[in-house]
This record gives structure tokens, sequence and C-alpha cells, in this order.
């Protein structure tokens, strides 16, 4: 079963520097907004990368709303990684955590 993680949770762990934070979006919504510290791999481009993630990482995977991101967070999962689905992505992140981040 997938793991979740609310958006005031990640705020907190990314203060507290022990989560990554992976947004799969795709580049025309970064462009629009994004969180500082994310890492950007786009959906399709997670397996080509996975090589590059440490299994000894924590990390918590962002999209607009929560759809792509369980799908990859599934994905990490299934291949060995302590990942989280971040519940109701970027959109409620903008609503609950960063009101002057521009929505779409």
């Amino acid at each position: 079963m997938v793991k979740e993680i609310s958006v005031h949770e990640l705020k907190k762990r990314i203060d507290d520097k022990n989560i990554v934070l992976i947004d799969v979006r795709e580049s025309h919504e970064l462009e629009i907004c994004k969180i500082g510290c994310s890492v950007d791999i786009i959906l399709d481009q997670i397996p080509n990368n996975i090589g590059q993630l440490d299994k000894n990482m924590e990390y918590a995977i962002i999209c607009h709303s929560g759809v792509r991101s369980f799908n990859v967070a599934f994905f990490l999962m299934n291949n060995g990684f302590l990942s989280y689905n971040v519940t109701g992505g970027i959109d409620s992140w903008a609503m609950e955590v960063d009101t002057s981040m521009k929505r779409y």
C-alpha cells in the first residue's frame, strides 16, 4: 500500500531536511509554480533515473493533484524505496502552505 504524506507534514519534513521531494510534473507545469527544493524528474523519466536515487533516503512524490505522484510512489515502493505520495499535490500546497503560489 502506498504511504501518504500531507502537505503540512511535508513542509515540516522539508524544513527538517529529512526528506527528498521529487516533482514529477511536466516542464510547462513547473514554469507556473514549484517548490524550490524539489528535484524535478518528469513522470516518464522516473524509470530512467531510478539508479540516481538512494534507497537509504525517504522520498515524497508530488504532482498537480496526487494521481501521477501516487503511481510514481507505488513504482518506487515496488522497487525498494521508501516513498510517500503527497496528498492533494502542489494544488493543496498552494492552498494550505504557500498561499502566494500561483495555482492552475
